[in-house]
């Protein structure tokens, strides 16, 4: 990478010529180096807000973190539990714990120390985190969408298909198209080496708000986002709308509103997690797109980074019979002992 810097740095002009127009004259061009600082948007410029903010996010952060390791200890703990859906929501609720960390954290400590500063470095790193472990939760949503589909469609087959080999074989491929995206998104940052300003509209660094940054003309990287936003983005959501669309198939051949409901309700906490993941997703792209407010992108975010996260675990032990009897069971142990 500091290789690529000296390269720009001594070639200036021709950077520009190959990857885009230069900036107006009277804005102050950014040569981004190795010690390169953007800045985040703040949430509040009200000093008396501040450590409201930083209690509720710190608030937020444990209950997020406490929440998914109850779900996490819970499964591992209670051998009722030992099945793919549950061995799948595990992962989804570590891939949770670390896609709140990358933000939150630094968000909690620049709130503290009275800094909105990351360097470079820190950018890239917090981008790829975010991108990694957010895409996980998007493959582990469309996996468990598959999941309900075999147990639901083919449930005399459902131990044979759902085998322990591919279920593992599930999350690596889960993890490889995570890192492929998240590195593909690194890779688009680094083209970038001149901005306007280093000012990022968000309290992370978000990869659109990069671009909006960017001093050249982007719309060769814009066109490369799209194709990712389609392969990571579309192409799980319509595998999930088809395994949906068999599951209600499959449920409407039942007969009896009481087999059809009881069938049903075993979707309802993983399709409750899609909607709300889903919807704050499209609530980002939505706001950074056409919004031209920082703000309204910024609640946008925060809903998705931070809430979303937090949900999840209320959402499965609330809606999920079998994962409350559990921690009934596992209360109970610790009760007696």
């Amino acid at each position: 990478m500091k290789a690529g810097l000296r390269g720009t740095k001594y070639f200036p002009f021709i950077y520009l010529l190959l990857f885009g127009k230069r900036c107006p004259r009277n804005t102050e061009l950014q040569n981004l180096t190795a010690d390169s600082e953007f800045v985040l948007l703040s949430l509040s410029e009200d000093p008396e807000l501040k450590p409201v903010i930083f209690g509720l996010f710190l608030f937020l952060y444990l209950i997020t973190v406490l929440g998914n390791l109850l779900i996490i200890l819970t499964v591992i703990s209670d051998s009722h539990l030992h099945t793919p859906m549950y061995f799948f929501l595990c992962n989804l609720s570590f891939a949770d714990i670390c896609f709140v960390s990358t933000t939150v954290p630094k968000l909690i400590l620049d709130i503290e120390n009275h800094s909105r500063a990351i360097s470079h470095v820190g950018c890239l790193t917090q981008m790829s985190l975010f991108m990694f472990f957010g895409c996980i939760d998007d493959m582990l949503l469309t996996v468990m969408a598959y999941d309900r589909f075999v147990s639901i469609c083919h449930p005399l087959h459902y131990t044979v298909i759902m085998n322990h080999r591919l279920c593992v074989l599930l999350i690596l491929v889960s993890i490889l198209f995570s890192v492929v995206n998240s590195q593909a998104h690194n890779f688009i940052a680094l083209q970038i080496t001149y901005f306007k300003v280093v000012e990022i509209s968000n309290f992370y660094c978000d990869p659109a708000e990069l671009l909006n940054l960017a001093c050249s003309d982007t719309s060769s990287i814009n066109v490369s986002r799209y194709i990712l936003a389609t392969i990571y983005g579309i192409f799980p959501i319509l595998g999930i709308l088809f395994s949906y669309y068999k599951i209600v198939s499959a449920i409407l051949k039942i007969s009896g509103s009481g087999a059809k409901y009881k069938t049903f309700s075993t979707c309802g906490s993983h399709l409750s997690v899609v909607c709300l993941f889903y919807g704050t997703a499209t609530g980002v792209y939505f706001a950074s797109s056409l919004s031209h407010s920082p703000r309204n992108g910024l609640v946008a975010s925060v809903i998705y980074a931070v809430v979303t996260p937090m949900l999840n675990p209320f959402i499965y032990t609330l809606r999920n019979k079998d994962f409350k009897d559990s921690l009934n069971r596992l209360c109970h142990r610790h009760s007696i002992s």
